[in-house]
């Protein structure tokens, strides 16, 4: 008996049920799970496949999200008024 592959299988069942009860969790909270992996990509021989962002991508949604904050703020402020 393969003991590394009856684990392979084993953590990508495990995935699958997590993946499941997060979406049934959102479905509850009444938002959406994006049909986006988790990062882990598992393959046949084993290796991981993670994927990563460019420095630029990540800049270009730190940007975003500093953005969105300061709009939030700046209502908030202007409704404290």
């Amino acid at each position: 008996m393969n003991i590394v592959g009856a684990l392979h299988n084993e953590e990508s069942k495990l995935e699958r049920q997590l993946a499941a009860v997060k979406s049934a969790i959102a479905a509850l909270n009444g938002g959406s799970v994006a049909a986006v992996s988790s990062g882990h990509v598992s393959s046949t021989n084993g290796t991981s496949g993670k994927r990563t962002m460019s420095a630029a991508v990540r800049a270009k949604i730190a940007r975003s999200a500093r953005a969105r904050w300061a709009k939030i703020r700046a209502a908030k402020a202007k409704k404290a008024k």
